[in-house]
């Protein structure tokens, strides 16, 4: 039986689309399983943005006991700081809700955080600057 050159060609294309199905699948499952290990993982702020944020919270921890006035004004000028400057919007998330509790602390509001909040919220931008080299401490406001 012989084969024609059809047939030989049918045959080689069904090979070559055969094995490129082959590699894209085995790249989407590639891709599917990084998705799924690193879908939990924190952002990685730099450590520039870490030390701005370690600075950000040790003012805060020193205008939370100051006047009301002085803390609305450091409030509002930090926090445009912090938006033009840090890049991780994730850490900038917390860090921003710091400030807001320094605010509210300085302001006596009722809204003040709780030694274990803020001990929890430490917690969770500590994993934005893990792989940074900064570790951040956030103390307990008003104090």
């Amino acid at each position: 039986m012989s084969t024609t050159p059809t047939t030989q060609s049918r045959k080689r294309n069904r090979l070559v689309i055969g094995a490129a199905a082959a590699v894209i699948a085995a790249a989407l499952a590639a891709g599917a399983g990084y998705w799924w290990l690193d879908r939990d993982e924190l952002s990685q702020a730099s450590a520039e943005d870490c030390r701005l944020a370690q600075r950000i919270i040790t003012e805060a921890e020193e205008i939370s006991t100051g006047p009301a006035p002085d803390a609305e004004k450091w409030w509002q000028e930090t926090g445009d700081e912090r938006r033009a400057k840090m890049k991780d919007g994730y850490l900038g998330a917390k860090i921003s809700q710091y400030e807001g509790w320094a605010l509210a602390t300085a302001q006596k509001s009722p809204e003040a955080p709780s030694a274990k909040d803020v001990k929890n919220l430490q917690e969770e931008a500590r994993g934005h600057c893990s792989d940074s080299g900064v570790a951040l401490s956030m103390p307990p406001l008003g104090s």
